[in-house]
């Protein structure tokens, strides 16, 4: 028998690596992530003739959070969770922070890691980790055990070497494509119809609000927008108005909710001289003052029920009745009314009139709650960093990538309001640290996340919000109460009745 080529280890060693480069070629035709990793996981447990395996991926070369992707093969489910609860330990820790393969016969004799509490409750034995995408660490490939006795060889390190090196740019590639569908600007077809630049977004369900107002904006009709506190419906007010023929008059806002029930007729209508003790002259209302243009009713549901009644007749007959005044004067505005409150649900408690509901809901538009619009967090979250930045002369800072992830993960019960309030605290701090970027610390200092309405309730988390946001707004106004009023944009006597409402006490002076 003739003795063996000397050259045909080698040969077979160029063979077997040519099989894997073109399988790895086949894999950069897959267009689909899950698709994709279990084919690539298939071919590296084929090559090494692993009897385990598992491949996670995870985009960081992006500034937006993108989810975790992973496939396992001849794993439970329980031994995947293992896996993954180890990850930032352990064996797979080590490969990461190597940025390099880390191979063993046996982890429970190896002396770098048979004291790992993960590796003695799993005994684990032979075991080839490494990192996709190297030192920068895109994800990686855990294979374990073999199906054939023995250990992973020298051949079997080369070939996953190989295969973790050049799955990685496979890999971003794909997740670029990903990224980039996921977050297309859904917006970009209706904002090249209408002029809302001061509408920061992109999702679907904003891109679905956004068309309705395209609908209903040349119309001149009166508009109802509905949808939780904090949603941003007074900037959509706005954006009806400015894409209406009334853009070139008056846009006056009127919050129902922040004048006493007293007032609310006054600020509404107007007076006459004489119609009160100290109504020494006239003095024109809102009504007058967005006269050929439009007059924005925020918190309508909390207009009281004699003053829907004049609502109610200045729709219908678009005339009003100054305070004090028997002569009707004539008003020509657009009406857009806002409200959080369910209004069918006031209907029933008799709190808001039936007929007037009807009046206003000939084309109600619903504004989503933020987190039923997790794709504007990101975009939303840099515009606030940059306004912050601008407001405060701060140079510049970005939101980091931990930190937006931290934000997509967070419930958000007081909606874009609350991001806006959260992400402005978070740069003050990175600020007053010196620090270029916000991180997670500055977003959530305690380490709490916003908490979830699901978890205590609507109600509780607008009110801890609120009160929340007034203690800032009344710290960062040395507790006057005057300014605090005017940054919120609702009444002194309001103030005082939140102040108390919720037991806030200023803090005394070191």
């Amino acid at each position: 028998m003739d003795a063996q080529d000397p050259n045909e280890g080698e040969l077979e060693q160029i063979r077997q690596e040519r099989d894997l480069y073109l399988s790895l070629l086949q894999l950069g035709a897959v267009s689909e992530i899950p698709k994709f990793l279990d084919e690539a996981l298939a071919l590296v447990v084929s090559v090494t003739g692993a009897r385990q395996g598992y491949i996670e991926i995870e985009d960081t070369t992006t500034d937006s959070s993108s989810p975790l992707w992973s496939t396992a093969q001849s794993c439970s489910s329980d031994e995947v969770a293992d896996i993954r609860d180890k990850i930032s330990r352990g064996i797979i820790a080590e490969a990461r922070a190597k940025g390099g393969i880390v191979s063993t016969d046996s982890a429970l004799l190896d002396p770098r890691f048979e004291q790992l509490a993960s590796v003695q409750a799993g005994q684990i034995d032979a075991v080839l980790c490494a990192p996709i995408g190297g030192e920068r660490a895109l994800g990686v490939v855990y294979l374990r055990g073999r199906d054939q006795p023995g250990t992973f060889d020298a051949d079997d390190k080369l070939q996953v070497e190989i295969f973790a090196a050049h799955l990685g740019p496979l890999a971003e590639s794909l997740l670029d494509r990903h990224e980039g569908e996921s977050n297309a600007d859904a917006t970009a077809l209706v904002r090249r119809r209408i002029r809302c630049e001061s509408i920061v977004g992109r999702s679907k369900a904003l891109a679905e609000v956004l068309e309705q107002i395209a609908l209903v904006a040349p119309l001149d009709i009166d508009v109802l927008l509905t949808g939780e506190s904090g949603t941003g419906k007074t900037q959509l007010a706005r954006v009806i108005h400015e894409n209406s023929d009334r853009a070139h008059r008056p846009f006056v806002e009127l919050n129902c909710a922040a004048i006493s029930e007293s007032l609310i007729e006054n600020e509404l209508f107007g007076h006459v001289a004489g119609a009160f003790t100290d109504a020494r002259g006239e003095e024109p209302g809102r009504i007058a003052a967005a006269e050929g243009g439009t007059l924005l009713l925020d918190e309508v549901g909390d207009l009281p029920l004699g003053s829907q009644a004049k609502l109610l007749q200045l729709l219908q007959s678009k005339t009003y009745f100054r305070v004090g005044s028997s002569d009707a004067v004539k008003a020509n505005i657009r009406i857009i009314a806002a409200t959080n409150v369910d209004l069918l649900a006031a209907i029933e408690r008799k709190t808001f009139r039936r007929d007037l509901f009807y009046r206003l809901d000939v084309l109600p538009i619903w504004v989503s709650q933020l987190s039923k619009r997790r794709g504007d967090i990101d975009v939303l979250a840099a515009h606030f960093c940059a306004s912050a930045c601008a407001r405060h002369g701060f140079g510049e800072i970005r939101v980091s990538l931990e930190a937006r992830r931290a934000l997509n993960a967070a419930e958000w019960p007081g909606n874009v309001r609350q991001l806006a309030f959260t992400v402005e605290r978070a740069v003050i701090r990175a600020a007053g640290e010196g620090a270029t970027e916000v991180r997670r610390l500055h977003v959530f200092p305690d380490g709490a996340e916003a908490e979830a309405p699901s978890e205590m309730g609507f109600q509780e988390a607008t009110r801890r919000f609120q009160a929340e946001f007034l203690s800032q707004t009344l710290s960062d106004c040395d507790w006057n109460v005057t300014e605090s009023a005017k940054r919120l944009e609702i009444a002194r006597s309001h103030v005082y009745n939140l102040i108390n409402a919720f037991g806030l006490e200023r803090a005394p002076k070191r």
